[in-house]
């Protein structure tokens, strides 16, 4: 459809006219009184419900002046101060939307003199409030409650990480290991507390169905009064999986007289265990003794058979398993060359 310049001016000012008419009429005046009278009681409503007594939640900046630079805060100290206020809603108004209220500031000179534990309870928090309020204003709760902070001039000593918590593997595999970087934090705390602290532990953390290598990052868990640096200990899990190896080991005489020697049938044992792949290759029979000692022999001297003793094997192996178990066996007189 083709722009019609002249029709769109006609209906503007067909438009315009009939809002003009509407402007003039005795239907827009009675609309506007209406109006106006609302906007009265509305203003008469809003002054008369401010004239009650409410209570609103605020918050004042706390800040510390005369720090020297050789003192560490090792507690968290609060940025602000939250405030329950008890008054008239004209005069809470004024701290929601006008009147701001000035920073708290604690001098720290004035509170070193009293050891590395700076103390202020509710009562002292609020002296320091109410000076800024009107006088009608009733403080009825301050957070935190009581303000604890704690710091030392230099004090501190490292201490070794310590990993709180489980770690298992899925099935058929193992930990081969773990690693924890850094193995140990600075902690920096008041000399009565450094003393109590001999290691720095990681929030406690159950990890299950490990199968590869795993990062995760662990917190350090705090300690009141005392601050770690770094915070954080990054902590790797090593799994291997477990596989099945079997070698056959010759079976040896123990404490066996100089003139005498052990004969045994079979000759040799199987030894089956389970190893981590990475191991598989290295263990031989070489790693294992296996046998029975003369003094166990002469204690039953009726018995031909004898149960085997497995007396040295690696670390990195389990569930060992000697095949057969017992065999039987002669004690022969050396042949003397």
């Amino acid at each position: 459809m083709k722009f019609n310049k002249k029709e769109a001016q006609k209906a503007c000012k067909h438009l315009a006219q009939k809002v003009r008419n509407f402007l003039q009429s005795p239907q827009c005046r009675e609309f506007l009184f209406f109006l106006f009278f609302v906007f009265i009681a509305s203003t008469f409503w809003i002054l008369h419900t401010l004239d009650e007594v409410y209570e609103t939640e605020v918050s004042v900046p706390l800040r510390l002046k005369n720090v020297p630079e050789n003192v560490l805060f090792t507690s968290d100290i609060p940025q602000e101060i939250g405030l329950k206020l008890e008054d008239k809603g004209t005069v809470l108004v004024k701290y929601l939307l006008g009147q701001s209220l000035v920073p708290v500031t604690l001098d720290f000179e004035e509170y070193s003199q009293k050891g590395n534990h700076i103390r202020l309870i509710t009562t002292e928090l609020t002296k320091k409030v109410e000076s800024q309020l009107v006088v009608s204003t009733r403080v009825k709760d301050i957070t935190p409650d009581t303000l604890e902070i704690f710091y030392t001039q230099g004090q501190g000593k490292k201490v070794p990480v310590r990993i709180r918590g489980n770690a298992t593997t899925k099935r058929q595999y193992y930990l081969t290991g773990q690693r924890i970087m850094p193995d140990s934090v600075m902690v920096y705390a008041p000399k009565n507390i450094l003393n109590s602290i001999d290691a720095a532990y990681t929030q406690e953390t159950d990890l299950s169905d490990i199968a590869d290598t795993t990062n995760f990052t662990l917190s350090i868990s705090p300690v009141k009064g005392a601050k770690f640096i770094p915070d954080k200990a990054d902590v790797q899990y090593y799994a291997d999986i477990l596989t099945e190896k079997t070698v056959s080991v010759p079976i040896t005489g123990f404490h066996f007289p100089d003139e005498k020697q052990l004969k045994t049938f079979p000759s040799k044992v199987d030894i089956t265990f389970q190893v981590g792949m990475q191991h598989f290759k290295e263990i031989t029979a070489e790693d294992f003794i296996v046998g029975v000692s003369y003094e166990t022999l002469l204690a039953a001297p009726s018995n031909d058979h004898c149960q085997l003793q497995l007396t040295e094997a690696p670390a990195n192996i389990s569930h060992i398993r000697l095949s057969p178990t017992s065999v039987e066996y002669l004690i022969e007189q050396k042949i003397q060359p």
